[in-house]
């Protein structure tokens, strides 16, 4: 029987360059999605799933995501001095129980599987989930929610995938696949950003995992690989005749919100499935139709 996934990762070290000026001063995962920043619907994605542990790997100037799942008494004591009750619930749904959040700090930008290696003391040797805040999956049951039950039938890693057209296999990491019943693929393989010509499928990893605790010996190794960089497809490939590998079509749909594009369509996606905002965002959009 798998083990019970009870810890997750969350790398969140990134520059966010792409978002500049906006992110000088501000961590990119804290900038808002109509209103709740990304590490937000992160954590709670994770939580809905069944997440009791979030490990937060950090670097320089990212203090203000520490703040944001902290109390902020002055303003909570204000709110309550004015009855804005409302306000309150809203606050405490960004707190958690002291010591589910921890902190470690990636000092060095090596890579995704080298943020992934910073949490390794905290992780332990169990399976674990790793988020990536900057993809946004909206869906009626969260995207990590649906992996777990997927990990429960077949166990080792499991990652969320989608097709992408073949001329942007070299985005993503690609799986070589065996095995496909149209909704869980099996793996025997695994190739980062590889060209289109040469890629074995079009199906592609976005930035949600549950992976084995050999994935973490494997990026012992720090072996570089694309660009240069500690890759995380590149240990899990290490660890595919030790541990099984499946991919999910995952239900619902995915924003990227590292590019502008993504984050924008992100915006007005998330106001339109919102009761409160559905009629005004189409009164918004139909000004500009």
């Amino acid at each position: 029987m798998s083990k019970k996934i009870r810890k997750a990762v969350f790398p969140v070290a990134g520059l966010g360059t792409r978002f500049l000026p906006a992110t000088k001063s501000m961590p990119k995962e804290m900038l808002p999605v109509v209103d709740k920043p990304l590490i937000q619907y992160a954590l709670e994605e994770a939580k809905a799933a069944g997440i009791e542990e979030f490990i937060l790997v950090t670097g320089r100037g990212k203090g203000a995501m520490e703040d944001h799942f902290d109390h902020a008494f002055e303003l909570e004591a204000t709110l309550m001095d004015r009855g804005k009750t409302d306000a309150l619930e809203t606050l405490a749904s960004t707190l958690y129980e002291s010591g589910q959040i921890s902190y470690v700090r990636q000092q060095q930008p090596l890579g995704l599987g080298h943020a992934v290696w910073c949490a390794r003391n905290l992780v332990g040797d169990e399976p674990f989930a790793v988020l990536l805040p900057d993809d946004l999956v909206l869906a009626e049951q969260g995207c990590l929610a649906q992996m777990v039950e997927v990990y429960h039938q077949v166990g080792g890693n499991v990652v969320a995938v989608m097709d992408v057209p073949r001329e942007q296999t070299n985005r993503y990491g690609i799986l070589d696949v065996v095995q496909d019943d149209g909704r869980v693929a099996k793996a025997k393989g695994l190739v980062e950003k590889p060209d289109p010509a040469e890629a074995p499928s079009t199906l592609s990893i976005i930035g949600r995992y549950i992976l084995d605790p050999q994935v973490l010996r494997a990026l012992d190794r720090k072996e570089k690989g694309a660009g240069g960089e500690i890759q995380l497809t590149d240990a899990m490939a290490r660890t595919i005749d030790e541990v099984p590998f499946h991919g999910l079509r995952f239900a619902g749909t995915r924003f990227d919100c590292g590019s502008k594009e993504g984050f924008l369509e992100a915006n007005v996606a998330y106001a339109l499935a919102r009761d409160d905002l559905r009629g005004a965002m189409q009164a918004i959009l139909g000004k500009y139709a």
